[in-house]
């Protein structure tokens, strides 16, 4: 509610020409705690701000997504999973390595690498994709601005987006020289760091999988890339495993052939040292050491075939000697197979012999004739036995002549031998040579042998889990959540506006800013009424012919205001700070209800360059106050009589050439005590306080003063300063008036006196 003058305000001055003590002003209020209400309030005052933000910066983003070129992402995976060829382990030819994450990330370096994005770009021809190539693209707006403007650049031909494809063709033509080339590899670099740029490599976590994507303006031509990437990338691994294996295969084929005339070089030495030097060897040894085993062997049969014959010859020889014939005739037979024979026929006659002599006499003719027999055997045997001795001899003179012969070559065997030991130093040391060169060749013809076996059985690294298809939706822009994002953004950023032309809003917008910056009383919130409602009526008329409305209500709580004051002014003026602000309108409505109200009212206009209150009433050229002040019209030939209500209103007149200045003031003290004297209200309708200088002497003159501020549109400043000056020319400030307020937006502003007016629908429009 509007307040009133109570306690110490209306014990503000002692007279009616007594100043008021002046009160400081503060700009700036206290921050009071904002409700929920208040906060409502701001947002409906704000809302054109808040709406134009919510709705221009999605509408924006709206734009610009249509007109931006969607891209979409393809995305295929690939695992890694290395295969070591084993051919020694046949139960495992195909052995799985550890892959640590340190290999993981190496790979997919390798695969977002430029050496595999270069041949990718050069096979989807991307070089001649204005996507990736900017030069390609034609010239934005800014280019062709400057284009058109004059200067050495803009001379002669512009074969910028020509000379670019040029540049960036895998195949360009003939080189113009240094320079040309540079253009053409800088070219060639921006598109392959812009295709490096639309690849992704991503490692699935807690796995062996790689996903690859590749972002595109069409997506055939993401899906397509993101395949041939890992083409690339699984073939180029096969490839580089099948270069490595064949030029293994090559060094070592290489490395056999050489090893194969090194030990055939070395043989050839070797046979022809053997040769030169008579080493020939053995089956098991080499020949000399073979031939003085054999001499040994020899040499050792011989020597017992030696004492064997001399055994015999010595039994022989020695039966002989000492058994006679008989003695030798048995030795003899163990010498000789021959012997026995005739020795057994000689003890075949004997023992016939005894046996006849048993039956006979020793000179029988039997007897006689077996012992002649018998004598005969003797001496066949004997015979038999020098026979045999003379053979025996003869076999061990012939064995003593074998055993020196091989005892002579068993001696020079072995000076062979050593003589071939001396020679056979070097030829060991060949030998070894060729060993070990016979060696290196059969590991390495093992190892060429493994080469070809693992060049049957390669396999790459890593093989295709899944391959990247066309997207059907485009990864970005993702319309919906930007749109989202944009509507999100938008009411923030307008909540951010509202905010910051709140706190920067210097206006007073209710009866407690009022209080609270200017430290005065608010008395009334002279409502703004629409056009509508008004129709064919005025604003200064409308009170007084609708005497039960909200503007007529305020009015009528203006006056109390005014009353309730002690001492009870009678002259009051009305003053604003600017021009604009509704003290006019205000002084004739509040003068029109006091003199409805049954009061003596006089309504005086101070502002002689706008004479507005005589053009209201009609009365506009006639004499004025300005006239009676500079004496050239009594009182009584100005004041005229409002033709609505019993008011007496005085125009401003015609304004003099000095202005308002001591001699008019002293004649406005003279004019207003005579109309104290005949009314019971006095209202001077003073210009502002900014706009003429008379309006403090006129607010001197009166004894008190109310002061119009427009609802949120006078800053807080100049009101202050406005009343600073009416303070500093001893005027008495009464109470503040807010001007054209709007009901609605004032009833919901949350405000302290937000249920000032009654809930109406013709409170509504512009004033």
């Amino acid at each position: 509610m509007p307040d009133t003058p109570t306690g110490p305000a209306r014990s503000v001055a002692p007279s009616p020409r007594a100043p008021s003590p002046r009160a400081p002003l503060a700009l700036a209020a206290p921050a009071p705690a904002v409700s929920w209400r208040a906060l409502a309030g701001i947002l409906h005052r704000r809302r054109l701000t808040l709406l134009g933000f919510a709705l221009l910066i999605p509408s924006l983003a709206w734009i610009a997504l249509h007109r931006v070129t969607p891209l979409y992402t393809a995305t295929g995976t690939l695992i890694f999973e290395p295969d070591h060829y084993q051919p020694r382990a046949l139960r495992s030819i195909l052995h799985t390595g550890r892959v640590t994450a340190a290999v993981m990330a190496s790979q997919a370096a390798l695969l977002g690498g430029l050496r595999l994005i270069e041949p990718m770009a050069e096979r989807l021809h991307l070089f001649r994709d204005p996507a990736f190539n900017p030069a390609l693209r034609p010239p934005g707006l800014l280019m062709r601005l400057a284009a058109l403007l004059p200067g050495p650049q803009s001379a002669g031909p512009q074969p910028a987006p020509r000379a670019g494809a040029r540049s960036a063709d895998p195949s360009p033509g003939p080189s113009l020289g240094p320079g040309n080339d540079t253009a053409q590899g800088t070219a060639r670099d921006t598109v392959l760091l812009a295709v490096q740029r639309a690849v992704r490599v991503r490692i699935v976590p807690d796995s062996h999988v790689i996903a690859v994507s590749f972002t595109a303006a069409d997506p055939v031509l993401a899906a397509a890339g993101a395949n041939l990437l890992m083409d690339i990338y699984i073939k180029g691994q096969l490839g580089a495993k099948y270069a490595a294996v064949h030029k293994a295969r090559r060094w070592l084929e290489a490395r056999a052939e050489t090893l194969r005339r090194a030990v055939r070089q070395a043989d050839d030495r070797i046979a022809a040292y053997r040769a030169r030097k008579g080493l020939v060897r053995g089956v098991h040894a080499g020949l000399g050491t073979e031939q003085i085993s054999q001499l040994t062997q020899t040499l050792a049969a011989a020597r017992a075939a030696l004492a064997a014959a001399q055994g015999r010859l010595d039994a022989a020889r020695g039966g002989m000697s000492a058994s006679g014939a008989a003695a030798g005739g048995g030795a003899a037979a163990a010498i000789a197979p021959s012997v026995v024979a005739l020795r057994a026929r000689h003890d075949a006659m004997a023992a016939q012999l005894r046996a006849l002599l048993t039956r006979l006499g020793p000179r029988h003719p039997e007897v006689l004739a077996l012992r002649s027999q018998l004598r005969a055997v003797d001496g066949a045997i004997g015979r038999e036995t020098a026979r045999v001795i003379a053979a025996t001899e003869a076999t061990v003179n012939a064995a003593h002549q074998r055993v020196a012969a091989l005892e002579t070559d068993l001696t020079a065997a072995r000076r062979q031998v050593d003589r071939n030991a001396q020679a056979a130093i070097p030829l060991h040391a060949m030998e070894r040579d060729a060993d070990v060169s016979r060696t290196l060749l059969i590991a390495v013809l093992e190892q060429l042998q493994q080469i070809r076996q693992q060049a049957a059985v390669e396999s790459p690294d890593a093989h295709e889990v899944s391959l990247a298809l066309p997207p059907a939706a485009p990864s970005w822009p993702d319309r919906g959540k930007l749109l989202a994002a944009a509507v999100a953004f938008g009411t923030l950023f307008g909540l951010f506006v509202v905010y910051l032309l709140e706190i920067t809003d210097t206006t007073l917008p209710s009866g407690e800013a009022v209080r609270a910056t200017l430290h005065r009383p608010c008395f009334a919130l002279i409502p703004e009424i629409g056009r509508r409602t008004l129709g064919r009526l005025r604003v200064e008329d409308y009170a007084a012919l609708q005497p039960r409305s909200p503007l007529a209500e305020q009015l009528r709580g203006l006056r109390a205001g005014l009353w309730l004051g002690e001492p009870r002014p009678r002259v009051i003026a009305i003053t604003a700070a600017r021009a604009g602000e509704g003290k006019t309108a205000v002084a004739v409505a509040l003068a029109r209800a006091a003199a409805m109200g049954g009061e003596r009212v006089a309504l005086l206009d101070c502002d002689p360059r706008r004479d507005t209150i005589a053009r209201l009433m009609g009365s506009e050229g006639r004499p004025g106050l300005a006239d009676h002040l500079r004496g050239a019209a009594p009182l009584e030939a100005v004041l005229r009589k409002d033709p609505l209500t019993d008011l007496s209103y005085v125009g401003a007149g015609t304004p003099g050439p000095d202005g308002f200045g001591r001699a008019a003031a002293a004649a406005l003290d003279r004019t207003l005590a005579a109309l104290r004297e005949e009314y019971d209200l006095v209202l001077l309708d003073a210009p502002p306080v900014h706009a003429m200088s008379e309006t403090r002497l006129i607010a001197r003159a009166a004894e008190a003063t109310l002061f119009c501020l427009r609802w949120r549109a006078t800053p807080r400043e100049v009101a202050a300063s406005a009343i600073a000056l009416l303070e500093e020319a001893q005027a008495r400030v009464l109470g503040v008036a807010l001007t054209r307020v709007d009901p609605r937006a004032h009833a919901r502003s949350g405000a302290a006196d937000a249920d000032a007016y009654p809930a109406r629908r013709d409170l509504d429009g512009g004033f």
